[in-house]
């Protein structure tokens, strides 16, 4: 038997340290050569470890959550003979280990002793710990006696988790249902008591710990503001179901391909928009091509997908792309590419869209673009014999937050207003 140690490999330029995301194997099982034994991630990108050898798996680097260096031990492994020389040649060397800190020693050390003497005795001899005392359960209150009800009374309340001795009783003095409904209704407001859900405690890994990174580091380096105009859709939506009535067996379309387009079309006259800021260089990169982000909710959080050179897209490649983005982003599929090098993002909440939206910009990007609900309302509409009246129309609010280092107020409004102007007049959308 011999003992292999694969230590953690470069697996990108400039990575010091990868986070420990999903251990596929523990210690004490068996492990194939190329299996897949534990996922990393890096950045925005999460790689499979494969075992280079067959063996038993006798030590791991740490829990998931953990970080783990660059050329330091990932895991150990028993394989039987010798480990083959060329995959000995290919693993790195392990990292040296580093001496404990004191900090530590003392945590190992500290005992309810009355003096030095006693503390080191007990380091030296390493005895197991007395086991406590069974805990004495807790008295009933007393004032629990005094509580008069019916045997049926004090059954519902034990099930729906009341204090009884919290529920004001009858004139008689004795509690009856009637009590406990009033008193179950002021409490609740639903006339039924909610059940407690006991406190839960979950470790903030991989992905979501990445989104928590990011947002904190946009909104601590990024002076936001925002700006939300109204948009009339209904012409939109009109073509929108044209097209999607003669389109054959091209994808659906939903509003978003629509506004990708518009947007587009609207950023070559306010380039500002469309731009990354370097701000440790100070210098602002206005991009010719629109790398477009498209946040993507998915069961492990918040992921942004590139669509890149939207501007170069029509309406169904630019469906047939969110919709494979998404996709790929939701299963886990989506490669390191596909989620790098976006110049301006678009994050739609579909019919959750609420009324306005905020949204945090996805650093180093200086803006990012907000669709919300669209609502059916009343709307005086001036027709084209010049008369002014009431119609119900689809309205839509657009949200942009920017970058005020490098976007100004005007920019944002000049941009969103001739945004505006093609969702309301969608045909201009369609003209090269």
């Amino acid at each position: 038997m011999a003992k292999f140690v694969f230590n953690m490999p470069d697996i990108g330029e400039g990575i010091a340290e990868a986070e420990i995301v999903q251990w596929h194997k523990k210690v004490g099982d068996t492990v194939k050569e190329d299996e897949e034994f534990v996922d990393m991630m890096t950045d925005k990108a999460t790689v499979p470890m494969e075992s280079p050898v067959d063996g038993k798996i006798l030590e791991i680097a740490g829990e998931e959550g953990d970080m783990v260096s660059i050329g330091s031990m990932l895991v150990v492994i028993e394989v039987e003979g010798e480990v083959p020389e060329d995959v000995a040649e290919e693993a790195p060397a392990p990292a040296p280990a580093p001496a404990p800190k004191a900090e530590v020693v003392e945590e190992r050390i500290e005992v309810e002793t009355s003096d030095a003497s006693d503390a080191d005795d007990a380091l030296a001899a390493d005895p197991e710990p007395e086991p406590l005392p069974a805990p004495t359960p807790a008295p009933e209150p007393k004032h629990q006696a005094k509580v008069l009800a019916t045997p049926a009374v004090r059954k519902r309340a034990k099930e729906l988790g009341v204090d009884l001795s919290q529920v004001k009783p009858s004139e008689e003095g004795r509690i009856r249902h009637g009590d406990l409904d009033q008193f179950l209704s002021y409490n609740s407001g639903y006339g039924a008591a909610a059940k407690t859900r006991e406190d839960e405690e979950k470790k903030v890994i991989g992905m979501r710990r990445r989104i928590a990174e990011n947002m904190a580091a946009s909104k601590r380096n990024i002076p936001h503001f925002s700006y939300v105009e109204e948009c009339d859709v209904t012409d939109l939506e009109v073509l929108r179901a044209q097209l999607n009535a003669s389109r054959g067996d091209k994808p659906k379309l939903t509003i978003l391909p629509l506004l990708i387009t518009a947007i587009c079309k609207t950023l070559p006259d306010y380039p500002m928009i469309n731009a990354r800021y370097d701000d440790e260089a100070g210098v602002v990169t206005r991009h010719g091509a629109v790398n477009m982000g498209m946040a993507a909710q998915t069961d492990a959080g918040l992921m942004v997908p590139v669509i890149k050179n939207a501007q170069a897209k029509n309406l169904w490649q630019l469906a047939n792309e969110i919709s494979r983005l998404a996709d790929a982003a939701r299963n886990g599929t989506a490669k390191k590419e596909e989620m790098e090098g976006g110049t301006l993002t678009v994050t739609s909440l579909g019919p959750l869209g609420g009324v306005a939206t905020t949204p945090v910009i996805n650093r180093p990007e200086v803006a990012i673009i907000g669709p919300n609900r669209i609502i059916e309302r009343p709307m005086y509409v001036t027709g084209s014999d010049g008369v002014e009246r009431i119609e119900k129309r689809k309205l839509m609010n657009i949200s942009i937050s920017c970058d005020h280092r490098v976007v100004d107020g005007w920019d944002a409004a000049s941009f969103i207003q001739a945004l505006k102007k093609l969702l309301e007049t969608p045909a201009l959308i369609l003209v090269d």
